[in-house]
């Protein structure tokens, strides 16, 4: 199966970064295709300009944009990989969605009807988060990431999602809480992705 993470945090000593790593290797030990993009590596510009709103509207983007593009049609599963940072996606993975996911590539309207355009393809999301599952809950905030990040953007782009992981404490993690991510990591490939 073809495989693109798409990563985004700018510490190469974090967290998020030892969780594209166990991805990458459970990936690797199954001899699946890989491509990462790592958006801060490869210095995307998450800045949505003029030019891009007015490219999309006439199905014209930017070179950088059909280059991720057209490694997003290549893939057959897609793994994004990012910290939730004041309650959403970091602003360069943000950025991403809002320039690459563009209209007539990510979804469409027919006669008035939302179409998502990527639907042949499969969705893994892992976010880590500093505030316990708990707190979340009782702010209603885990209801809220699932509504605007699994509804608003990913399934209305017509990816089926195969599950997201929240870990939490993530600023206090342990060895063994790393340990017991990564495991829970390699299950859900080795159950959900490789069968």
């Amino acid at each position: 199966m073809r495989h693109l993470i798409i990563y985004a945090h700018p510490n190469e000593n974090s967290l998020n970064h030892h969780l594209l790593n166990s991805v990458v290797e459970t990936l690797q030990s199954h001899n699946e295709e890989i491509i990462v993009r790592d958006l801060y590596k490869i210095g995307f510009d998450p800045v949505l300009s003029l030019n891009d709103t007015q490219g999309q509207r006439m199905g014209k983007v930017s070179d950088d944009v059909k280059n991720e593009q057209d490694h997003i049609s290549w893939a057959e599963q897609i793994t994004f990989i990012y910290p939730i940072w004041w309650t959403g996606l970091p602003a360069m993975m943000k950025g991403y969605i809002d320039r690459v996911f563009s209209y007539g590539f990510a979804y469409r309207y027919d006669q008035g009807i939302q179409k998502g355009l990527l639907k042949d393809k499969k969705a893994v999301i892992i976010n880590t988060h500093g505030k316990s599952h708990d707190e979340y809950e009782k702010m209603g905030m885990d209801k809220a990431l699932t509504l605007t990040s699994d509804h608003g953007i990913f399934i209305y782009s017509g990816l089926e999602i195969i599950r997201h992981l929240f870990f939490d404490k993530a600023d206090k993690a342990s060895p063994e809480d790393l340990e017991n991510w990564k495991d829970q990591i390699k299950n859900l490939y080795t159950e959900h992705v490789f069968n």
